[in-house]
């Protein structure tokens, strides 16, 4: 416990400067200038419709189905320009509240914006889920990337034109150690570099399960907090959102597994007549 609090003091500190401003710790990003092909390079990867149905995947086509997740990218995009961010952490206080079902479906509802370059970065490294959810078991694992054993483009896959996935096919030895390395955040800066993407999302791992989050989340400018209707407590929200927002930006709080009655609903807007 003493240890996890001399790492929140020292993570507090260092995000004192930069809190509520563009991180200044990295080079500025130069205008795209590299070709769709350096995308279009990687291997593509086609989801499963019958998987997408039964992991709760429905962002990827649109239509009603897609518009929680639709407006969430909309609100998402909009505070995010504002504050001139890119880099977004996806997290939870616990396990099952659905952060990975969250983290994907954002990322395919903002992959439908053709003009937006997106990564999604599986970095819950002690129980990787992101290949489970999408059905594929990449060859090698993205902490191999981070720890430099595997370069990042015999790693990744991609999704349509616009959309990158860096997946693990297995667990992290050392989860916490690597994702607090300074060796993590210069890979990170050096995919950003090259890769040139509008949006960088990175699922984590439950707050409240590990220190994994504490030394990493300086590496991103803000975090949606994931939290299951009726299984996390209030209490649990109120802890995690105090610790986001001395680790970094809060950019919201999304209540998943709600169950909502259609007759309770009142109206919908499928189609325009």
């Amino acid at each position: 416990m003493e240890k996890l609090e001399a790492a929140l003091a020292k993570a507090r500190e260092m995000r004192k400067s930069t809190l509520g401003t563009p991180r200044v710790d990295r080079e500025p990003v130069s205008p795209k200038v590299m070709a769709a092909g350096d995308w279009l390079s990687l291997p593509e990867f086609k989801l499963t419709p019958a998987r997408l149905q039964r992991n709760r995947i429905t962002a990827i086509l649109g239509g009603k189905d897609a518009t929680p997740y639709d407006m969430l990218r909309s609100r998402t995009i909009r505070l995010m320009r504002e504050k001139e961010w890119s880099r977004l952490a996806v997290t939870s206080p616990g396990p099952a509240c659905g952060k990975t079902t969250v983290a994907l479906n954002l990322a395919l509802s903002l992959s439908r914006q053709k003009d937006l370059r997106v990564m999604l970065f599986d970095l819950d490294l002690r129980r990787p889920a992101l290949h489970k959810v999408a059905g594929l078991t990449p060859k090698h694992s993205f902490h191999e990337v981070l720890d430099g054993r595997i370069a990042f483009e015999d790693q990744a896959v991609r999704i349509g034109e616009n959309l990158i996935l860096a997946m693990n096919a297995t667990a992290c030895r050392n989860p916490s150690e690597l994702l607090q390395a300074s060796g993590t955040g210069e890979v990170l800066d050096e995919i950003e570099r090259r890769w040139q993407p509008d949006v960088m999302l990175f699922d984590m791992s439950p707050m409240l399960a590990s220190d994994d989050n504490v030394g990493f989340l300086g590496n991103v400018d803000c975090a949606l907090l994931i939290v299951a209707a009726e299984r996390t407590t209030l209490p649990n929200i109120d802890v995690c959102e105090k610790e986001l927002a001395q680790l970094t930006n809060v950019l919201g709080i999304v209540l998943n597994k709600c169950r909502y009655a259609d007759k309770l609903v009142g109206y919908s807007y499928d189609s325009y007549s």
